[in-house]
């Protein structure tokens, strides 16, 4: 059968390309490694934020607001095709400040993104708020945090029924899936493109590396960048507590389980992705001086994953000049920009002006 599409990478990223393609009448394959893979759908906290995007780089921050305010529509589509509830809220949320020169610094990088963006300065609603003003969204808040952010654009969702309902609305569009299929090598042969696997030759028409770290091997196979690499992160997670009406964190969030999800570490550990005590031992600690009440929970589980950072840390949407059709995707805000991934970043690949359309993150 005649594929339009190929994907390579099953991700948050990939499906959610994948299935903006398919929405729109495309014959997609999607290749994928297997569950032992560097995944970073699996080692995120689930937010969809804007805050902390586009610092030196407006135009991050415009596509992250463009994201979010696209989130509640994909969100209940999702549903509506799946059946999965994605636990997703956008109540706001916010990012809190241990001290006085963080929260000064927060506050002049967001000025400054507001007064080089006419849009920002319209459009992007935060506020500095206090310790004592930040009770009413986080009760319990400790003492000995300075204030936050808060901005009511940002939400959060439960990250892996994200990437369930993507393979499954996928699948209901007819979206070819090959799991445990990595991907040796990518080649244009004969106007066609080409992935080689272990279990054979797959061709399609176009081709999308979605790959994370995998790019680093195969989008320079096609003129494509390669220049990522790997940011790891440590999370903790502690027992199912009563749920407490809060709005999420950075530092730290409670799901809709009653569990806690504690991280935000940024570590240059190469392709490690295990987890270290005394990085435990800091997330811990972190997290009693943001809600001291968690002095007495117990840890149930603790992982690390690899981010997938470009250089500039921004996102790399890419086509190919040597091999065309061939286009490069690749960022560390999946969970956040899914709803654009699927909808307009999806749309400019189908119509090839994804060069055109957003330049500021070529490779």
């Amino acid at each position: 059968m005649r594929q339009d599409f190929l994907i390579v990478g099953g991700g948050v990223v990939g499906m959610a390309v994948a299935y903006g393609l398919a929405r729109a009448g495309q014959r997609v394959t999607v290749l994928d490694e297997r569950d032992d893979a560097l995944r970073a759908s699996r080692g995120n906290a689930g937010l969809t934020w804007v805050q902390g995007k586009g610092v030196g780089m407006p135009r991050y921050a415009e596509l992250s607001l463009d994201a979010v305010q696209a989130w509640p529509a994909f969100a209940q589509e999702l549903q509506a095709r799946t059946g999965v509830d994605l636990q997703y809220e956008r109540r706001g949320g916010v990012d809190l400040c241990l001290d006085a020169d963080e929260a000064e610094t927060r506050q002049a990088e967001y000025r400054t993104l507001q007064t080089v963006s006419p849009r920002l300065a319209r459009e992007f609603e935060w506020q500095y708020l206090h310790r004592d003003e930040l009770l009413e969204h986080l009760p319990g808040l400790g003492e000995r945090v300075h204030g936050g952010t808060w901005s009511p654009h940002d939400g959060h969702c439960n990250p892996l029924y994200l990437l369930r309902a993507l393979y499954a609305a996928s699948l209901d569009l007819d979206v070819t899936l090959h799991p445990a299929t990595p991907v040796l090598s990518v080649a244009r042969r004969a106007g066609r493109f080409v992935a080689t696997t272990p279990r054979g030759d797959i061709e399609a028409e176009r081709i999308v590396i979605a790959a994370g770290l995998g790019a680093q091997t195969l989008a320079p196979m096609l003129g494509l960048s390669g220049a990522v690499r790997p940011l790891r992160g440590q999370i903790i997670v502690t027992e199912r507590l009563p749920l407490i009406d809060q709005l999420p964190t950075p530092q730290i969030r409670q799901t809709a389980s009653g569990g806690y999800l504690i991280g935000d570490t940024h570590e240059d550990a190469g392709f490690d992705k295990g987890v270290t005590l005394n990085m435990v031992n800091a997330l811990a600690a972190k997290a009693v001086r943001i809600f001291p009440r968690l002095s007495q929970a117990r840890l149930v589980r603790a992982w690390g994953a690899l981010r997938v950072m470009t250089p500039d840390g921004n996102p790399l949407y890419e086509a190919s000049k040597a091999c065309p059709g061939a286009y490069n995707i690749n960022c560390h805000s999946g969970i956040t920009l899914a709803a654009f991934h699927a909808g307009d970043l999806a749309r400019a690949i189908l119509n090839d002006c994804l060069s055109q359309d957003f330049p500021q993150f070529s490779g």
